[in-house]
């Protein structure tokens, strides 16, 4: 970065007439100093030096505490002479406290300068200036209590002021380097999960990256999440604090999970412990809590373990979320094997043809157990389930074998199926899937 004071060997002050020597002597020392200090902070700025090394360096050179504070007043990072790192941090935020201190902050947020809250009360004086990364202020330089002798009022402020400026620059090369990497790690999942890889060397190398063990079984789980009409104003805003929370919770509760964000869902593939079911619940739990008018499922795919089977339970993941969407089950977990036939049965375009089949097949039997309050959908479905025996199905119905068997002749009387034979039992079942997947209403 350029300097913006001359060379020290040049920066000399020449007595006045009220001046003795020993004023300016002093003075040129500040000045001097001031210059050192500044070549030694642009040095860091191209040194690919990090915040803990600027905050040191004033902390150091100034003889006083001096931090990095974020806007909620977390201490990033803080050195104070003599004391650990931790320790200069919890004195710092001994003093964050300070009643005034959030006015000086806005004041210094706003103006875009460093400020000073001079020592009143035995409380030590505090330099704030505002770290600026574009036009956003992320976080502040703090400056407890500096040494006057070696600097001064006016001289700790310049001073404050260009390591905030050496910070900014840190941060924002920060942020794009991050960013940058996060596009390439973004682009690499995606990969995986479109399977875009020319041959299985591709996405072995691309899930290598990514920290993927192929030695272990991992399923894919898409979180989707729509938002309340309510929210259109500020839905692209609430959409990015969904996705952060979700990427949060799921990298603290799986680490070695992998996640990636896209425009309305997160996709995770995890390891198959913990039980990504479990897993799905716990989220869905805390995302009520956090954003309680959002509509939220999640779909699981299969197993994988080769890095080139990731797209396939992907693909399983997002149709089974797309199935949970059609079904109106939000706040709903499933797995793609729990769906059975309902992922081909909702393939169907029209929701209402699948519902005037079962009609057709089932619509006397739903109509004559609402009026008479008989049980007779439910011991049909049970039937099935034990592979037409009346036996198993009374045991679990807890009624006698001949109640079943009487309720399966009344069933073929009322619908006309013939249930010993195969096409007939075939459309009853499929029927009876349709209802259990769209109840009346839906």
């Amino acid at each position: 970065m350029p300097e913006t004071l001359p060379a020290a060997s040049r920066l000399t002050v020449a007595p006045t007439p009220r001046e003795s020597p020993r004023d300016v002597d002093r003075e040129n020392a500040v000045l001097r100093e001031l210059v050192t200090v500044y070549r030694h902070l642009s040095g860091l700025a191209m040194q690919d030096a990090d915040l803990a090394g600027v905050v040191q360096l004033i902390s150091e050179r100034a003889s006083a505490t001096v931090a990095v504070v974020s806007q909620l007043m977390d201490v990033m990072t803080a050195a104070s002479p003599g004391l650990p790192p931790e320790k200069a941090a919890a004195l710092v935020r001994d003093h964050v406290v300070h009643p005034r201190l959030g006015q000086v902050l806005r004041a210094s947020r706003l103006s875009q300068r460093a400020l000073r809250l001079p020592n009143v009360g035995g409380v030590p004086a505090i330099i704030v200036a505002p770290i600026l990364v574009g036009d956003e202020v992320p976080s502040y330089l703090i400056t407890l209590d500096p040494a006057e002798e070696s600097f001064g009022e006016d001289m700790s402020l310049l001073v404050t002021e260009h390591a905030a400026t050496i910070c900014g620059v840190i941060l924002g090369r920060e942020r794009v380097v991050a960013a940058a990497a996060r596009r390439v790690r973004d682009d690499l999942v995606e990969g995986l999960l479109l399977g875009r890889g020319r041959d299985a060397g591709d996405a072995a190398r691309w899930a290598a990256h990514l920290g993927y063990d192929a030695t272990r079984q991992h399923n894919v789980a898409a979180i989707a999440f729509e938002l309340p009409p309510s929210r259109a104003a500020d839905a692209e805003a609430l959409r990015q604090r969904i996705r952060e929370s979700i990427e949060h919770f799921m990298t603290t509760r799986a680490p070695e999970a992998i996640v990636s964000a896209r425009e309305a869902e997160v996709v995770v593939v995890a390891a198959g412990t913990p039980d990504p079911r479990k897993l799905g619940q716990a989220c869905l739990a805390r995302l009520a809590e956090l954003f309680p008018g959002a509509k939220v499922v999640i779909g699981i795919g299969g197993t994988c373990r080769e890095p080139e089977e990731i797209a396939r339970s992907y693909d399983q993941a997002h149709r089974t979320t797309q199935t949970l969407w059609r079904l109106g089950r939000t706040g709903a977990v499933a797995a793609f094997e729990d769906l059975g036939i309902h992922r081909l049965l909702l393939q169907v375009p029209d929701l209402n043809e699948l519902r005037s089949f079962a009609a057709e097949v089932l619509g006397k039997l739903s109509e004559h157990e609402h009026e008479h309050k008989s049980e007779y959908l439910s011991t049909l479905a049970c039937y099935f389930r034990e592979n037409n025996s009346p036996q198993r199905a009374s045991r679990l119905l807890h009624v006698h074998p001949n109640t079943v068997a009487y309720r399966i002749k009344r069933i073929e009387e009322i619908t006309g199926l013939r249930l010993d034979n195969y096409r007939d039992r075939l459309i009853a079942q499929v029927a009876l899937e349709i209802l259990d997947a769209l109840p009346e209403g839906q």
